[in-house]
């Protein structure tokens, strides 16, 4: 088939990925005044980003480059959330982190601490109060700590509406099989089957296949995927009213290994689903049913919230997490091919980065300063040279 020209008009950058991530770098990369095309080989947010929850936290992380990254998004999607149309669902419901004993409350508190040092808003609950904030929460935990800042969006709509506002131009359905390259070796654009968007900045926007896109840019970066369940319960009256996770999870968070490992964490929805989760294991791009990883959540989410033991689970899905060894995306200019740039491998934190990952790509773009360093997402960290 002839490839067929998209317009006439001059492209400043082609965004590799339709998801919240990809969204996010065609928003801000418009607003600073370029002109960006998005190509996607299945439909918008129809990877990682239609899979996942909407989490957008900050109780999970801890002083670092990421937290850092996450105050800047949470600031963000507040502007988001008023500029978007109100099916983005976004609500800053806050989160709630709750701790079965003294020996994990106590943990829960130092790392509290380190948050707050560095900005973050964290208020320990006692024991006795946490049914103040969840009536329906099982009694005899410790405590807890409740964080204002935590709010979900829905994650596929965010996506979209994020998109429809970047006025970039889309394409769907269409794989890109070649980054085209000058003979110096500078990008100059993608090839699909269908057309050549030409371009000299390419962003590498592709969730888990992050580490195609790189290969077929002639670099590398060790995307893995993480597989990861979610349970969607029959619609209920609101009796889940922030997002609720035992602290276990943040250990889940912070670990590479490739067992699977499960924690609740537990929110509802304006539609009245109650959304569980999360669960972790690197099975490669194995799309089975888990039973097992479907079994823990369950009993995790009851223990959590007894009122949940006698609800209908109507439906699972899953998705991979677009995995780098140091928990850190990749994010920015690739000095190893010139006109490459990456925004991938956030895990599960990247429908909560999304802006701040957006607003970096495009100062890199624009040539503008950066709201924060870039220096420790460097796409090239993992080579031996770096």
């Amino acid at each position: 088939m002839p490839k067929r020209p998209l317009t006439d008009a001059p492209l400043d950058a082609v965004i590799i990925g339709a998801g919240v991530v990809g969204a996010a770098c065609a928003y801000y990369a418009t607003q600073a005044g370029l002109s960006v095309a998005v190509v996607d080989r299945g439909p918008v947010a129809g990877g990682t980003t239609g899979a996942g929850e909407g989490n957008l936290l900050v109780s999970d992380k801890g002083p670092g480059p990421e937290l850092d990254l996450a105050l800047l998004s949470t600031t963000l999607w507040r502007g988001l959330a008023a500029a978007l149309p109100e099916q983005t669902e976004y609500e800053a419901k806050g989160g709630l982190v709750v701790a079965p004993d003294e020996a994990t409350l106590k943990a829960l508190r130092d790392f509290a601490d380190g948050q707050r040092a560095v900005g973050v808003r964290a208020a320990e609950v006692a024991g006795d109060a946490l049914r103040d904030l969840e009536p329906h929460l099982a009694p005899g935990l410790a405590g807890g700590f409740h964080y204002p800042e935590d709010a979900q969006v829905q994650p596929a709509r965010a996506a979209a509406h994020l998109l429809a506002a970047s006025g970039a131009r889309v394409v769907t359905g269409e794989e890109v099989t070649a980054i085209l390259r000058s003979r110096d070796g500078a990008v100059r654009g993608v090839r699909t089957p269908r057309r050549e968007l030409r371009a000299p900045a390419v962003v590498n926007a592709a969730g888990t296949w992050g580490g195609r896109i790189a290969e077929l840019a002639g670099t590398t970066l060790p995307v893995m995927p993480r597989r990861g369940f979610v349970l969607v319960t029959e619609p209920l009256p609101r009796v889940v009213r922030h997002k609720v996770y035992a602290a276990d999870y943040i250990a889940d968070v912070a670990s590479g290994s490739a067992a699977l490992q499960s924690s609740a964490v537990v929110e509802g929805t304006p539609g009245g689903p109650v959304l569980i989760g999360a669960t972790r294991e690197r099975v490669g791009f194995d799309r089975g049913l888990s039973t097992e990883a479907l079994r823990r959540l369950a009993g995790q989410a009851a223990a959590l919230f007894p009122v949940l033991a006698d609800v209908r689970v109507l439906r699972a899905y899953h998705g991979f997490r677009p995995y780098l060894p140091d928990h850190l995306p990749a994010i920015g200019p690739d000095p190893r091919v010139p006109g490459l740039l990456h925004a991938c491998g956030h895990e599960g934190a990247g429908i909560g980065l999304a802006p701040g990952t957006g607003v970096l790509i495009a100062a890199a773009l624009a040539g503008t300063a950066a709201p924060m360093d870039p220096g420790p997402f460097r796409p090239d960290r993992f080579t031996k040279e770096a």
